[in-house]
């Protein structure tokens, strides 16, 4: 990715709305959000007590002597700084405790919400962005949360207190004061706006650099056979080095605000000491009034560089929160469905549960019947994929799709379970349109068979009944043999209980094929689909997969994309698709006889590519 997409990606929208949505999560925790400002509030309070203190107990020591009321204004300064400090702790415990709740809502929204949204969002977001925006933009985000909160907090209450105290003791200071802190704000202004640019800008490359690690590390057999080692490096340095620009110039700017601002504090403070001592010989102020003064002054200009400390954390924060508001701002997969799967108890047969106008239902029976009718579609808009695609299948027959790389086979079998939705046309089971049937009852009916098989870290036995969890081990294990599987299972050190890694790496192809198989059998499908599901294994695995397949396949309506031409050839149909298009149909003899594509890609006159 380039500077320019980085920083277009991640340029601030709208910080402040960012802010207040974020803030916006407290309503989940409103007593121990409320608590802990409150403790915070009272310790900030306390402390301006304690720097009123030395007021009186300095002039009780320069001026009269009188050690009892001097006794007395310890005890009351003692008893302060007790309630800041346990104030001040339960404050910050509270508010950590909070932050920490607050984060765990919001990762489990983004979580909620990225499996609720549709397939087309996977196809444009990387991997390793995802991951990074779970992690890294989550952690920033907690981090703020746990510390600046509090700290602002404190430090707006301290700098109010602060500045109304010195305001009664001495006006005259005061306009030294503010003039001061006109400069501070200026500079914190000039520097915090750069500084926020330059963390979103870091946060974006860092993001992109954890996608292109992801992206090698899955596929580093690809980059070895390929020999492309030297050009992943060339690529990786390229964005870890726009990385480290992008974290330089955020921490060049991030380090400035802590030296400006105690510079300045320091210059206010000699000021104020040195327009106090004149004050102080006129007997305009006491020599306590001074110390107080000079402590207020402190207090009032600390809190204002640990806000700019803290402001580094904040707008990394603020970047991280903006990616994953980002994330939970994408629109989920829109399901309008009425019409529901239903099983009747006496029958034990599938009905499809139609509203009708009138307010009754009709019951219109599971069958697996699929029917295309004049379908376009494209998955960017002005880029059509499919044009007018006209097909239909019957329950339990079995329809075959061939055709070069791109041609649209593998589109056609994701538009049945509405992973995309088409453009034009109709897309009819059981001669019911599939946008009005209910996603997860539609799914529920289809198993899919891939060519790459995916399975998760845990037991044999649990990726089996991954397609259907509630099915118990004696159909875990029917399925399993129905697919060829059970033989190597029963092989295994600890069979059904055998632990693999995920995406099944301590297993062969064939074997994962299997599995694959056998939770698709598990799912007992009304609609089955095999996209190339043998194309990567060996002969004789293929013939167990195949196997498998053909049990699979009894009863069912199936659909088959294959490149090997052999495992079509008992398909009901066959559909030769080229660019979008089906330029050929029929079963194999009849293709055969048309002399057409179908009949020179069996005898070899033309290949797929």
């Amino acid at each position: 990715m380039s500077n320019k997409s980085n920083q277009r990606q991640l340029r601030a929208k709208n910080p402040k709305k960012t802010l207040v949505r974020l803030f916006s999560y407290f309503k989940y925790n409103k007593m121990m959000f409320f608590s802990g400002i409150f403790f915070i509030m009272f310790s900030s309070v306390a402390q301006i007590g304690v720097n009123a203190m030395l007021s009186p107990i300095i002039d009780t020591l320069v001026g009269d002597h009188n050690r009892g009321l001097f006794i007395k204004y310890l005890i009351y300064m003692g008893i302060l700084v007790i309630a800041v400090t346990i104030s001040e702790y339960i404050g910050n415990l509270l508010m950590a405790r909070l932050a920490q709740k607050t984060v765990h809502k919001i990762r489990q929204d983004m979580f909620s919400h990225m499996e609720k949204l549709p397939i087309s969002f996977f196809d444009t977001h990387s991997h390793g962005e995802l991951m990074s925006t779970f992690t890294n933009d989550v952690d920033i985000l907690n981090q703020a949360l746990e510390q600046s909160v509090s700290q602002i907090t404190l430090s707006v209450v301290t700098i109010v207190g602060s500045f109304v105290m010195m305001l009664l003791l001495s006006p005259i200071l005061t306009i030294i004061v503010v003039g001061m802190l006109m400069i501070m704000l200026l500079f914190v202004k000039y520097v915090g706006q750069r500084s926020a640019r330059n963390f979103r800008n870091q946060q974006a490359a860092l993001a992109d650099m954890n996608g292109y690690i992801e992206e090698m590390m899955s596929g580093q057999k690809v980059v070895k056979v390929f020999n492309y080692e030297d050009r992943a490096i060339d690529e990786f340095s390229t964005k870890n080095e726009f990385l480290r620009k992008s974290s330089t110039e955020a921490s060049t700017f991030g380090v400035m605000l802590m030296p400006i601002m105690g510079n300045l504090s320091h210059i206010l403070y000699a000021l104020i000491s040195i327009f106090g001592s004149f004050l102080v010989m006129k007997d305009r102020l006491s020599v306590g009034n001074i110390a107080s003064y000079l402590q207020y002054t402190r207090s009032f200009s600390r809190p204002i560089n640990q806000v700019s400390n803290q402001l580094n954390t904040l707008f990394a924060a603020l970047a991280g929160a903006e990616r994953i508001f980002n994330i939970l701002d994408e629109e989920v997969e829109i399901d309008e469905g009425d019409i529901r799967l239903v099983e009747d108890k006496n029958d034990k047969k599938s009905y499809w549960k139609v509203p009708m106008k009138n307010g009754e239902f009709e019951m219109v029976p599971l069958k697996g019947y699929i029917a295309f009718k004049d379908v376009d579609f494209g998955y960017v808009e002005g880029k059509q994929i499919l044009n007018d695609i006209n097909l239909y299948a019957k329950p339990s027959q079995k329809i075959a799709f061939v055709g070069s790389t791109g041609a649209g086979k593998t589109t056609i079998t994701n538009l049945i379970n509405r992973f995309y939705e088409i453009n034009e046309g109709n897309i009819l089971y059981d001669g019911i349109d599939i946008k009005r049937i209910n996603k997860f009852d539609l799914r529920s009916t289809m198993s899919i068979v891939l060519q790459d098989v995916h399975l998760f870290e845990g037991t044999i036995a649990d990726n089996i009944r991954y397609g259907r969890l509630d099915a118990t081990d004696e159909e875990v294990k029917e399925a399993a043999k129905l697919a060829n599987a059970h033989y190597f299972i029963k092989h295994l050190p600890d069979g059904y209980d055998t632990w693999i890694t995920a995406d099944g790496q301590n297993l062969s192809q064939g074997e994962r094929q299997l599995l694959s198989i056998a939770r698709a059998a598990v799912a007992n499908p009304t609609i089955l689909i095999l996209d190339e599901a043998t194309s990567s294994v060996d002969t004789r695995t293929e013939k167990l997969i195949s196997e498998g397949m053909d049990k699979l396949m009894e009863g069912r309506t199936t659909f088959v994309i294959a490149h090997r031409l052999s495992t079509v050839r008992d398909s009901n149909a066959i559909m030769v698709l080229e660019h979008g298009e089906i330029i050929e149909r029929g079963d194999h003899d009849d293709l055969m006889k048309q002399k057409g594509r179908y009949y020179a890609l069996n005898t070899g006159a033309i290949e797929l590519d």
